[in-house]
């Protein structure tokens, strides 16, 4: 929108139109009803009309409504209009600039009114300091600290707590209770209070957070979620749950938090009776807590309860958006239902790179390797640029259908046309991908060949390509770069155990073995798995003897490893190709 007309000052304005300031008041009212941004452009065209542009308390009005509507091209079109903006525009455009996430014009135009020598006040700084925690601007958020000091208003405390949060962001919690302690007595609000407890949690410093918590004479129920959040973060679902059911008002933050924990520490069952009983208090969840427990029930691969939340969503008309949409694609991959993964992302109207990864993913651990790499070429059509997880999922497609040469042109692809620098994950793929094709020596040269150490995973997927292709040289290797990242690992262990028994090589097998009982290496936490039979979600341990029809089902196994056995068919190639 292009504004060209001359200014002239307020004072020559009242003279010639002295009914002016009624009409302002008009156009300010009508701001408050606008809900376009072509409304917002049809008021500011009568202010500029009635040279109103140039009243501060006008323009002040709609950078406001501007800034809450997200229209920051807007708020700076009317900012370059006036001819000498005071403080409360300055505030209101430093305010606007850091809701709307755009913290680097917050600070550009604290900049400028320096330069106009506009004196920042209270709420200045309290704005500006969000803004320099947002662009991770240390050094200058320092630095108006510093003129926070200068012009006195290091007492005022909602200054003090934008203080202790910006620092707290950096980890500075030192810094962070400093300026708390340098709140005067009795100058402590509540905010200030749950500011600080965040600052403790967020380093991870519970014990620091819980006796600043246990001190408080009032704490409203955000400073309980703050004390809530640190212990779920930290991974104390018994405390956070303790303290849950202490809080005198629970709201949907705290409910969503509880879900989050849970499924956090993968007690997925424990997160959906969470949210069963929220539903049951009647609090109406909201989309964060919808794609909270749709990722739990993805994890625990319940497609009945998946549906059910689905339902539920639909029911209740939340805006099927980029963030449930992708959460329920994920969540209909992981149980089975690709048919529902792609119903659902085809109804959504908009979709970012989330929702085409979870699809992207979905395809490619179902083995549908075709599929996954159609759909890279349906998102490149629409314009979408692909990230490193894209291309993780890519080449994970391409390892569970055995394309090699597809694989390798997709790695050379994702250097040379997009520019991503490949990962350890990307790497793992390819080191897994050459070793299920019997590529041991390509495999290792790659290894070899990486700019940074390899982890676990990677020597891992090659000593299982070892155990398959029976070749204990290079399996060697790989245990030896096992044993010193992952000393305790009972499957590395047992795989070389394994592969020395198949080669007769049994002075190695006692040795193994000897290492392992003197380290005190066993396998304390055995493999879980879920499994819905009937509506009914079943958990299973490896080898556990204790369940219920332990003895039908082991004798089932046995049946069918028979039955197997007399088909010919090679548990290894099924293994594998599974």
């Amino acid at each position: 929108m292009q504004l060209t007309t001359a200014p002239l000052s307020m004072a020559n304005v009242l003279e010639r139109q002295p009914d002016l300031l009624d009409r302002i008041s008009v156009l300010v009212d009508q701001l408050k009803g606008c809900c376009s941004r072509r409304e917002l452009q049809s008021v500011f065209a009568s202010m500029i009309k009635i040279s109103a542009d140039q009243d501060c308390f006008s323009m002040n009005q709609f950078i406001s409504r501007c800034s809450s509507m997200s229209q920051s091209d807007l708020a700076d079109s009317a900012l370059a209009q006036i001819e000498e903006p005071n403080v409360f525009v300055y505030n209101a455009m430093i305010r606007g600039s850091v809701q709307c996430s755009r913290p680097l014009q917050a600070l550009e135009q604290y900049r400028s009114m320096s330069r106009a020598d506009v004196r920042p006040t209270s709420y200045t700084f309290s704005s500006l300091i969000k803004g320099c925690g947002l662009a991770k601007a240390l050094r200058f958020g320092e630095s108006v600290h510093g003129g926070i000091w200068k012009s006195g208003f290091n007492w005022h405390v909602f200054v003090q707590t934008a203080l202790i949060e910006f620092y707290a962001s950096f980890g500075g919690v030192a810094e962070s209770r400093k300026v708390w302690d340098e709140i005067q007595d009795g100058g402590r609000d509540v905010f200030s209070w749950t500011t600080m407890i965040s600052a403790y949690a967020s380093a991870g410093d519970m014990l620091s957070a819980r006796r600043l918590f246990d001190g408080m004479h009032e704490r409203n129920t955000a400073t309980w979620n703050a004390l809530i959040d640190g212990y779920a973060r930290s991974g104390d679902s018994i405390s956070a749950r303790s303290l849950f059911e202490c809080m005198p008002v629970k709201d949907i933050i705290s409910w969503t938090t509880m879900i989050a924990c849970y499924t956090q520490e993968q007690r997925y069952q424990e997160a959906v009776a969470m949210f069963k009983g929220m539903i049951a208090s009647g609090l109406i969840p909201d989309e964060v807590t919808m794609s909270t427990i749709i990722s739990a029930c993805a994890h625990l691969g319940s497609l009945d309860i998946g549906r059910e939340i689905h339902y539920y969503i639909m029911q209740n008309q939340f805006q099927l958006d980029v963030f449930i949409g992708s959460s329920l694609i994920d969540m209909y991959s992981k149980c089975g239902s690709l048919e529902r993964s792609l119903m659902v992302f085809y109804k959504l109207r908009e979709r970012n790179l989330f929702c085409w990864n979870s699809l992207i993913e979905g395809l490619a651990v179902h083995g549908l390797a075709k599929g996954a790499l159609l759909m890279f070429s349906k998102m490149e059509s629409e314009k979408m640029n692909p990230n490193w997880i894209t291309f993780v999922s890519i080449l994970n497609a391409c390892t569970h259908a055995g394309l090699v040469n597809e694989g390798q042109r997709w790695f050379m692809r994702m250097k040379e046309d997009y520019r991503i620098t490949p990962r350890v994950e990307h790497y793992g793929c390819m080191v897994d991908l050459f070793s299920r094709a019997g590529l041991l020596e390509d495999a290792l040269g790659l290894i070899r060949s990486m700019e940074f150490e390899p982890n676990a995973f990677i020597w891992g997927s090659l000593l299982g390509g070892c155990r398959v292709h029976r070749n204990l040289e290079i399996a060697q290797v790989c245990g030896d770069a096992l044993m010193s990242l992952e000393p305790n690992n009972t499957g590395h262990h047992m795989l070389l155990v394994n592969m020395y028994a198949e080669n007769n090589r049994w002075g190695e097998v006692v040795n193994m073995r000897r290492t392992m009982k003197g380290n005190g290496v066993e396998k304390e936490f055995p493999g879980q798995s879920w499994i819905e039979i009937g509506g009914e979600t079943c958990q299973f341990a490896a080898s556990d003897g204790n369940h219920a029809v332990s003895d039908q089902l082991f004798f089932f196994l046995k049946k069918l490893d028979a039955q197997i056995r007399l088909s010919n068919i090679d548990m290894h190639s099924i293994c594998t190709n599974y």
